[in-house]
């Protein structure tokens, strides 16, 4: 009968507390106006069964106990309270843009940057929610790995796939932005955004990076680049008829147009020096672009007060009418 039900005044509950003060009275008072006749021998009366008004005799007074009671509750005014959430969600389409191009073997990060980039990318993926998230890779020219997508063990077993040597050996920064972009501009979503992570130069490619970031700007879609690799030089496997041998290669970047990449369209620059500050990297773009989850609490009370209130005033009706009639006292 509780169950769900809360209490405006829950003060008023402590007169609950006159319900057995109020049956003491009553025992105290009964005891003392108990009239007595003395007898020489009750077994007289002794088969002289009793009378259902006799059993009954203290009825009216528990039905007027319970009255005042259910009374004292509708007065605490109970309410039962129906809550819920109303949750809004803003949607994020996010393009990963990767480059596979030979130098990604390098093992400046471990196991290389390649590998290194899809393992953060992954947690990445799977840290988001609702977000649409599609995958983009490049190196001589660019293509869609997997278009924008909720179905993140798909995107991930595609991330999976990735190696490089799938395409011809090059780095076509700015086909891999315009391929994002690509992607990006029908989207109805709040946010848009690419994510690029590459470790060279743009040397290949119809589009130049500067102009594909302007075609992203145009479409409202903010770009965040992200350069991998040491400082300096890197080891690169080479294979040999003696097995694989390592050569130290240079480290070329070209971060000022990365940065100007990112830049235009309101992103930020990230350089990844190891597999620590690749994974940081990530983790702050996460929380720059976060879905923007709103969540709003209600409550609407309703009051139930009505019927123990009708039932407290029936009992006493009822109380009223047993003792005017069938447990009328003779004055």
């Amino acid at each position: 009968m509780f169950n769900n039900i809360t209490f405006a005044y829950p003060w008023v509950l402590y007169l609950l507390l006159i319900i057995p003060l109020l049956i003491a009275w009553y025992i105290f008072r009964g005891m003392r106006n108990q009239v007595s006749v003395t007898y020489s021998s009750l077994n007289v009366f002794k088969d002289v069964p009793s009378t259902i008004r006799e059993r009954l005799l203290h009825l009216p007074v528990a039905i007027r106990m319970i009255a005042i009671a259910l009374l004292i509750i509708a007065l605490a005014r109970p309410q039962k309270f129906a809550a819920g959430e109303n949750v809004v969600t803003e949607g994020i389409d996010i393009a990963m843009v990767l480059d596979i191009s030979g130098s990604m073997l390098a093992e400046d990060l471990k196991p290389n940057r390649l590998d290194a980039a899809k393992i953060v990318i992954d947690d990445f993926i799977e840290g988001r929610i609702t977000d649409r998230i599609g995958l983009v890779v490049f190196a001589r020219e660019a293509f869609t790995q997997c278009p924008l997508t909720i179905d993140y063990s798909v995107l991930r077993n595609l991330l999976l796939d990735i190696r490089t040597g799938m395409i011809d050996d090059g780095t076509a920064i700015g086909n891999g932005i315009a391929n994002g972009v690509n992607r990006l501009k029908d989207s109805d979503a709040k946010s848009r955004i690419i994510i690029l992570l590459t470790d060279g130069v743009n040397n290949s490619g119809e589009i130049d990076p500067i102009s594909a970031a302007e075609i992203a700007k145009t479409f409202g879609i903010r770009i965040y680049t992200i350069g991998v690799g040491t400082r300096g030089q890197a080891p690169y496997p080479v294979k040999t008829p003696f097995g694989i041998r390592y050569q130290m290669v240079p480290v070329e970047i070209d971060e000022d147009v990365l940065q100007q990449i990112a830049g235009l369209t309101d992103g930020q620059y990230f350089r990844a020096t190891n597999n620590k500050a690749l994974e940081q990297i990530y983790a702050k773009i996460d929380k720059l672009e976060k879905t923007k989850i709103e969540i709003t609490s209600y409550k609407n009370a309703s009051e139930v007060f009505y019927g123990w209130v009708e039932w407290g005033l029936i009992l006493l009706v009822i109380e009223l009418a047993v003792s005017k009639t069938v447990f009328r006292k003779i004055p």
